[in-house]
């Protein structure tokens, strides 16, 4: 999934103290000047025809992202993201928001930018230790449920790192210190290479288990399939199926449109898909669909949105979400906000669906299978259980270079419940591309799903 803010370009800002009445003086829309942004660990500076990010701790303040003006409150990324910033009832609040991201983040004005970011952060690898660490620890949300003592994980490793510490050694002292948090969203990068863990038991969806996974598929399960295409750079895939079924695979949300292809081209693809997929005549005749996500590596939540709302016709909330929001209490969050699936105005299927997932379905591939859980049509979940990582992650960049990825939100369902570690579990088990399964030429989940669909039909 996107972050809202690290998606944004690097350009170069002055540093230091900006008082939001000059910063609201060099721009028309009134959201010109310092915020924070509750929770996320950022304060945001807009004006002089960029929006600049700072990323904050009670010990650090960083640098971040950068993006260029584009009109009152708008902003765009290198990577085509629309940025929003709007007023609320007072010049004093706003909500932030991006395109390729679903819900707003709440933003409060400062007087003036923190003191702390006009210095120059120090290079000394144990400044960058404590700042990796304090992140951590005003921010992740799940060390209690995964039985972690972060302030133990400090006095461990925190010895090991000396002033003459290079690079590479605390790449692989920070690496080690996230290892046993098993989060496909915390990541440790130098450039050169990167570390993460996946839920132990579980694959990394990679380009390679995918090709194996489709070329396994279109050989198996769809060789007598009808009107075969693939769409999205080949992510997405949709056959016809005997017995007026249809197969929808999903391997993503996002790369369809090309390499650093915008959030616009990026939509305007899957919204060819389904045009072409979900046309009045076959969604009038289909009596099954099985979603395949078995092999998705996430992208952007929003994508998903737009799909579910093509599965119904009646609105519904799709989850909320929170974000952790003080410092010193992992329990303190942002008030939940719910994400509507409203029926798109285009031909819409609503009837039977089986959702294929596995470990290797990761974060937005979940947020997506999340969605549907209160879909009003009748839907199934088959497979395996999913990753365990649904939030946006938060990018950060450490003072001697090194880079991480953290989440700090949690996605709810109606009841208040969450699927961080675990993984939303299916309502039928079968096994997920196991070696036997291959060997053996057996997609149970699949065959699972065709049956259970035609019994229904």
């Amino acid at each position: 999934m996107r972050t809202l803010t690290a998606t944004v370009a690097v350009l170069t800002l002055a540093a230091g103290a900006v008082p939001a009445a000059a910063a609201a003086a060099s721009g028309p829309s009134g959201t010109d000047g310092v915020w924070r942004v509750d929770g996320y660990g950022t304060v945001l500076v807009a004006g002089g025809g960029v929006l600049q990010e700072y990323q904050t701790t009670s010990v650090s303040c960083l640098k971040g992202d950068t993006s260029r003006q584009t009109g009152p409150g708008t902003y765009l990324t290198t990577d085509g993201t629309a940025l929003t910033v709007r007023t609320l009832h007072d010049r004093d609040h706003a909500l932030f928001a991006a395109d390729s991201s679903v819900g707003h983040r709440q933003l409060r004005r400062l007087p003036a930018l923190p003191a702390g970011c006009a210095r120059p952060a120090s290079i000394d690898p144990r400044t960058a230790f404590d700042v990796f660490w304090q992140t951590f620890e005003e921010n992740y949300p799940f060390f209690a449920a995964k039985g972690i003592d972060w302030h133990a994980v400090r006095d461990r490793y925190r010895p090991l790192v000396r002033q003459d510490t290079t690079k590479d050694r605390l790449f692989a002292i920070l690496s080690r210190m996230v290892r046993p948090l098993y989060d496909a969203h915390v990541v440790v990068a130098d450039g050169r290479r990167h570390f993460a863990e996946v839920r132990r038991g579980t694959e990394v969806p990679s380009e390679e288990l995918d090709a194996k996974a489709k070329k396994f598929i279109v050989a198996r399960d769809l060789g007598d399939a009808a009107h075969r295409q693939d769409f999205g750079a080949g992510r997405i895939t949709y056959a016809d199926l005997p017995g007026d079924l249809g197969y929808l695979r999903l391997s993503g949300f996002g790369g369809y449109a090309g390499k650093d292809a915008p959030y616009t081209a990026e939509q305007a693809e899957l919204d060819r898909a389904l045009n072409t997929v979900l046309d009045a005549g076959r969604t009038k005749r289909l009596k099954g669909l099985v979603i395949d996500l078995r092999v998705n590596g996430g992208g952007a939540d929003s994508l998903g949105i737009r799909i579910a709302q093509r599965l119904t016709d009646t609105p519904y909330t799709a989850y909320a979400k929170r974000a952790r929001n003080d410092p010193a209490d992992p329990a303190r969050h942002t008030r939940p906000e719910p994400v509507p699936v409203v029926p798109a105005d285009a031909p819409r299927y609503t009837g039977p669906v089986a959702v294929l997932t596995g470990g290797s379905t990761v974060s937005a591939g979940e947020t997506f299978t999340q969605a549907l859980i209160d879909r009003p049509g009748p839907t199934v979940r088959i497979g395996q259980a999913t990753q365990g990582v649904f939030s946006d992650v938060m990018e950060r960049c450490l003072p001697d270079g090194l880079a991480f990825t953290l989440p700090n939100e949690e996605y709810l369902t109606r009841t208040g419940r969450t699927f961080d570690g675990t993984g939303i579990p299916p309502q039928l088990t079968e096994p997920v591309f196991t070696e036997e399964e291959f060997a053996k030429n057996r997609d149970s989940a699949f065959d699972r799903a065709v049956s259970l669909l035609r019994d229904r039909g």
